[in-house]
């Protein structure tokens, strides 16, 4: 990635960071016991999310399916399918993903409900994030 863009993405995250501290955002990892798709998720990207940027903006919270922690979160709908991985604000739901499409497209899923979630934050359409790669993805921990 070019450096002038990469400064570019540093500093829209920066923001979203910024934002979501404030906000109390966090991603909710609904999982159960036997789901193929949470045992990749965990292998692939449960040991580096926490050092990516998106990990940062949205600290993970892991909950099991059927736990009655999760009727503490105010959802948009119910959860159907694991994972599903809920971004909440406040245990409001703002945004999810529903299953485990892989790394290369989980980071740009989860990057753009970062992104949705701010509608105070109008990023510049230059700098804006294109969907290919996401900000914290590993290639771009650099």
């Amino acid at each position: 990635m070019p450096s002038l863009a990469r400064a570019c993405a540093g500093a829209l995250l920066a923001t979203l960071l910024a934002a979501h501290a404030a906000a109390a955002a966090e991603l909710v990892y609904v999982r159960e016991a036997g789901c193929p798709y949470c045992k990749m998720w965990d292998e692939r990207i449960g040991p580096i999310y926490g050092k990516t940027a998106e990990g940062k903006a949205a600290p993970l919270r892991s909950i099991d399916k059927r736990s009655p922690e999760l009727a503490a979160i105010k959802l948009s709908r119910p959860i159907r399918y694991t994972p599903t991985f809920v971004l909440v604000t406040n245990d409001v739901e703002t945004g999810r993903i529903e299953g485990y499409p892989g790394e290369d497209f989980f980071f740009p899923r989860l990057a753009r409900l970062l992104e949705e979630s701010q509608a105070d934050i109008q990023p510049n359409p230059a700098t804006a994030f294109s969907g290919d790669v996401g900000i914290g993805s590993p290639q771009r921990m650099h």
